[in-house]
């Protein structure tokens, strides 16, 4: 199969389960707090992660055999891009736990798109030029965000104003993703997911042991919630990301994760009777019209 197509492919199925992922994270709200929803799924997808990484490690030394100082440099660079995405990540995840507990699935899932606009923005500070057309995109996208989050009184929410914060930090943990990947050395993205789950469980469990008293059969109650983020939201999706952003263009991987928004709004109306006003509707499209704006073909784009 094209590594193009394929890393689309990685995307799009990102996209669709996180989308779908959205459901029962409102849903595991019900029963516990944020911090604690975060150590348990990232925990599951830590553990979910290491006999795939054992498949998958042992798979590709047969293929391409590497030295003891190879493996040695490999997992050294592995551990410390996971350590490096793990506490981007860790802010991200926080931060959206918090903005969906209290706010609607469709809608934390249009402002944490707001990332494909940030991305780019980011790269002013890393010394790339930003085409105008990128700057009209965040306008749009803002002017969205104002009609589906902005109250009378000009009142942003706490919820949406956690999950705006979410997508700054997704917006580091992609181009952090993307730093180490294409970079020109070597790493193992599945291994690579795993460290960055560790370290999620690690800080959400610490937060949890400062801010929260959770209890057994609490965390039992929401035990599919957390199974289903857990292993598929955390263990396969981003798996998915950090293989589909290796083998996408960095104009391509964007688009593809955007459509996580559709996802999350089409899932929250089936399953949780989630409605938007006209108003939200017409920001969340502005939103979106903006991510594809923002990924046209334009000068100086390759």
């Amino acid at each position: 199969m094209n590594t193009k197509l394929r890393g689309s492919l990685f995307l799009l199925a990102a996209a669709l389960i996180w989308g779908s992922a959205f459901v029962p994270q409102s849903m595991g709200m019900d029963y516990v707090g944020p911090y604690t929803f975060n150590t348990c799924r990232s925990l599951v997808g830590f553990l979910v992660l290491i006999p795939v990484v054992i498949f998958f490690r042992k798979d590709s030394l047969k293929k391409n055999p590497l030295s003891k100082e190879e493996i040695r440099a490999l997992n050294k660079r592995t551990v410390l891009a996971g350590v490096v995405c793990g506490l981007a990540l860790s802010a991200a995840s926080t931060f959206q736990q918090l903005g969906i507990s209290l706010t609607t699935a469709g809608k934390t899932a249009f402002i944490t798109v707001l990332y494909i606009i940030i991305v780019p923005i980011i790269s002013v500070f890393l010394g790339k030029k930003i085409p105008g057309l990128i700057w009209i995109c965040a306008m749009i996208s803002l002017t969205g965000f104002y009609l589906l989050c902005i109250k009378e009184g000009f009142t942003l929410s706490r919820g949406d104003f956690y999950c705006l914060v979410c997508a700054f930090c997704f917006s580091v943990q992609i181009t952090c993703i993307d730093h180490f990947t294409k970079d020109g050395s070597p790493v193992d993205p599945v291994m690579m997911s795993m460290v960055q789950f560790f370290v999620v469980t690690i800080v959400s469990f610490f937060l949890t042991l400062l801010l929260e008293n959770p209890t057994l059969s609490s965390i039992l109650d929401a035990k599919y919630s957390i199974l289903y983020t857990g292993a598929l939201s955390s263990g396969v999706a981003y798996t998915c990301q950090i293989l589909g952003q290796k083998d996408s263009p960095p104009a391509i991987a964007p688009l593809i994760m955007s459509l996580e928004s559709v996802f999350a709004a089409l899932f929250g109306w089936l399953i949780l009777n989630e409605k938007m006003s006209p108003r939200e509707l017409l920001g969340c499209a502005l939103v979106f019209i903006a991510c594809l704006l923002s990924q046209l073909p334009h000068p100086g784009k390759e």
